[in-house]
């Protein structure tokens, strides 16, 4: 789509350094003069509460799939309108911004920033706000000494220069990243169901091999467990907590504020895989729950929405590396091979006994204790080498054609946040382009039908 898309003709140095050149004919002006707070509280809450993710945007908390936390009350809260452009003072220099489609009310330690005139759309300066440039600039009005605690209050937003496109231009900026989310989201989609189809091959590859062994002709025996079925007949069968030690060591709150580490939380971790790459942080704002000390040959697996079936093996740890309270940490015993237990816990039987012995609706979850009494069925070491070196091979393909569509799905992601940035900012003139108008329903959030993120969630509550 970008190959039909030029510069401007003329530009001109904008006072805002951020932006650096923009159209000869846009504007811009301090955010003040665009918008201002608005500060209505809820008198007796019942009022529709919202929650703000930076997946999801700003949605009925309902929606949510981690409302542990929320308050008995929301007398007191924040209202907001449709149309009303909301940010989370504590994660505004991430972006996190949205505009309301929903009447409701929110966190108080939400800012709630009312358009000055018809002709300031909250949702084209939603997307500005998010551009990388932006984050940068706002990064700068932050004030506070811990990372997990830096703020962005009301008069220092004001300062911000903004630009100002001429109201049908800006119309069409919006039809423009309407259309262009709608064929992104599509195409994210397929690569995502592609992932899922190679992921259960692999799986079924996975499960034959350390439920049956390699030889066809060895003898079975009963499991004496419903659900294990047979077993060969020389392998031991054991509960988890025999196989591995479950969460052995974990950080205390006298941990020193500098302590730096890899933060593993639930949204980082597919089936055997990462999806994205663990965010480097210091202790003092981390969030509660990174909690988990990982060591190389731990695997780790969900213990909360389980039927993400989120596991993955650490095969080495060069630095620090914590795992989120969402995590139980599986150790290995010297009777079986580290990397042996992460394929074991990915067999299909496993897998299946954990999501159905999960408690809860819209966010199951099974305790350590629980899952520790499941029972497992393993060779000798020696022969655990031999499967595993089939598997090796026999998976290869399937790891490659999963990092392949992963990374494919980063591009994507990447060239979308980049081409809108470019376009909302000016340097793409999108005039000429004849679209047609997409339904805002039709069009959902960009990370749609991903595996939900339970610790950003719950983070959102936490501020509230």
């Amino acid at each position: 789509m970008s190959q039909v898309l030029r510069p401007y003709e003329e530009y001109s140095a904008s006072p805002a350094d951020w932006l650096g050149v923009l159209p000869s004919h846009w504007k811009t002006l301090r955010s003040r003069y665009l918008f201002k707070e608005v500060d209505n509280r809820s008198q007796a809450g019942e009022e529709t509460h919202l929650s703000m993710s930076q997946r999801l945007g700003l949605v009925p908390s309902k929606d949510m799939s981690e409302r542990r936390l929320e308050s008995e009350s929301y007398k007191g809260g924040k209202l907001c309108q449709p149309g009303d452009l909301v940010l989370n003072r504590l994660k505004a220099h991430l972006g996190v911004f949205a505009t309301s489609r929903y009447s409701g009310v929110i966190s108080p330690d939400y800012t709630v920033l009312n358009p000055i005139t018809d002709q300031v759309r909250a949702e084209y300066y939603e997307l500005v706000l998010k551009s990388p440039g932006c984050r940068g600039e706002l990064r700068t009005r932050t004030k506070g000494l811990v990372e997990g605690f830096w703020r962005l209050y009301t008069d220092d937003f004001y300062c911000i220069r903004l630009p100002v496109p001429p109201p049908d231009e800006l119309n069409k900026i919006l039809r423009y990243v309407r259309h262009l989310d709608h064929r992104v989201n599509r195409l994210i989609k397929t690569k995502r169901r592609l992932i899922e189809l190679l992921n259960e091959q692999k799986q079924a590859i996975i499960h034959r091999a350390v439920t049956r062994g390699l030889d066809p002709s060895a003898l079975l025996k009963p499991s004496g467990i419903e659900w294990l079925g047979d077993v060969p007949a020389h392998w031991s069968v054991k509960p988890l907590k025999r196989w591995a030690s479950m969460n052995a060591q974990t950080l205390t709150d006298k941990t020193p504020g500098d302590f730096e580490f890899r933060y593993l939380d639930i949204g980082t971790v597919g089936t055997g895989r990462l999806v994205r790459e663990p965010e480097r942080m210091l202790f003092e704002g981390a969030p509660s729950r990174a909690k988990r000390i990982v060591r190389s040959g731990d695997t780790i697996i969900s213990t909360v929405r389980t039927y993400l079936k989120a596991m993955y093996f650490i095969e080495s740890v060069e630095e620090p590396v914590i795992a989120s309270t969402g995590f139980a940490v599986l150790s290995p015993t010297r009777a079986i091979i580290p990397r042996y237990l992460s394929y074991l816990i990915q067999s299909a039987d496993f897998i299946n006994r954990v999501t159905a012995n999960s408690i809860g609706i819209a966010y199951p979850a099974i305790s350590e204790s629980r899952m520790g009494c499941f029972h497992l069925a393993a060779p000798e070491p020696s022969e655990q080498l031999e499967i595993l070196a089939h598997l090796d091979l026999a998976t290869e393909p399937f790891d490659n054609a999963l990092s392949k569509a992963q990374a494919e799905i980063d591009f994507i992601r990447e060239y979308r946040t980049r081409l809108v940035a470019d376009v909302v900012t000016g340097q793409l003139d999108v005039r000429h382009l004849a679209l047609p108008e997409v339904e805002e329903s039709l069009i959902e959030a960009i990370d749609a039908g991903e595996s939900d993120d339970p610790d950003e969630e719950l983070e959102a509550q936490e501020v509230e």
